[in-house]
């Protein structure tokens, strides 16, 4: 039977697809994605759509036995949702409706949803645990919330199981140096400034010095992207085994400032990271911190990346040899395996 990963030619996705792949699962992808994007799929068979369309769901469950979803299709620019907040409930909220009606009708009872640190808005405390409650101060980290309350639901009604994952900051890239982060727009601090140290950006601007901060700047606990798709491939063979439904923060459980990671981004690249001091920006928490005690504790998950060293230089190898991301894709030719 396969695995049905959502949002497979992402960055998240593409590397959890990957390490499936690695492992021989058999992997059906669904993504809405770019022609470049299809270079980031590594194996299994993939289907170009959309989770909105019911009738494209039908096909892709018909079609294959599926066994499992993971769920990571989503909009998730938080300054986007802001400006754009409907569309974001229609493309994550209303896409998981159909998501789990098409699992309900297909009896698919398995699912890992790909949340977010975001769901919490300002922590009242430092690292943040599970337990904290939930504050979201945008619509991104709403809709994410909104989904995490519908999967709950869902499991009572229909008895579809599921494993959501909130992470924090995600960096790196796969050990081969083949698949990275490649995002348009990038906002995403370490390929920011490897942008800056390949000439493509001049500087970065800091959002705030005087943060009550070892050096004033804005601390986030950085996990690398490997270990959130191992943490997808624990979180499955879980529910296999017929662990119980749960809700996890994926992160290192230790934060770096942006200064230092700046230091560590021109230690890598042995280029300067020439930034500017501009305002903070409004709802910017000063530290961002995961405890993952419980996931450690109940699935056996800890992070094998952990240092910041180990996440730059990853990042860095996949920026160096793909200076402008994904290879274009001429249209009208679709990678093997590809189904439209």
């Amino acid at each position: 039977m396969a695995v049905l990963i959502c949002g497979g030619a992402g960055y998240v996705g593409s590397h959890t697809s990957a390490l499936l792949f690695e492992k021989n699962e058999e992997l059906i992808i669904i993504d809405r994605m770019a022609r470049e994007r299809q270079n980031a799929v590594i194996g299994g068979k993939v289907y170009n759509g959309d989770l909105n369309n019911s009738e494209f769901l039908d096909k892709v469950f018909s079609e294959n036995e599926i066994e499992a979803v993971i769920h990571l299709a989503a909009s998730s620019l938080v300054g986007e949702s802001m400006s754009c907040p409907l569309d974001y409930y229609n493309n994550n909220v209303v896409g998981t409706l159909r998501l789990l009606e098409a699992m309900n009708r297909y009896h698919v009872d398995k699912i890992i949803f790909s949340s977010t640190a975001a769901i919490y808005g300002n922590p009242k405390s430092v690292p943040i645990k599970e337990s904290d409650g939930p504050s979201p101060t945008n619509p991104y980290g709403e809709t994410k919330l909104a989904i995490e309350r519908m999967l709950g639901w869902a499991e009572k009604a229909h008895g579809i199981k599921y494993v959501a994952l909130r992470y924090f900051n995600v960096s790196g890239a796969h050990d081969s140096g083949e698949i990275g982060e490649d995002h348009s727009p990038e906002t995403h601090l370490i390929p920011l400034m490897l942008q800056v140290a390949l000439g493509q950006r001049e500087k970065i601007v800091i959002f705030g010095d005087d943060y009550p901060t070892r050096d004033g700047s804005c601390i986030r606990d950085y996990v690398h992207v490997m270990d959130i798709a191992e943490a997808h491939y624990v979180a499955l063979n879980k529910l296999r085994s017929d662990g119980p439904s749960g809700i996890y923060n994926i992160g290192n459980g230790e934060g770096f400032t942006v200064k230092e990671v700046i230091d560590t981004v021109s230690k890598v690249t042995g280029k300067p990271i020439p930034f500017e001091i501009g305002a903070k920006r409004a709802g910017d928490p000063a530290v961002l911190v995961a405890s993952p005690i419980l996931i450690r504790n109940e699935l056996g998950w800890y992070p094998k990346r952990s240092t910041l060293l180990e996440m730059v230089e990853s990042a860095w190898e996949w920026h160096r040899r793909h200076p402008q991301g994904f290879p274009k894709i001429d249209q009208g030719i679709q990678k093997e395996g590809n189904v439209t």
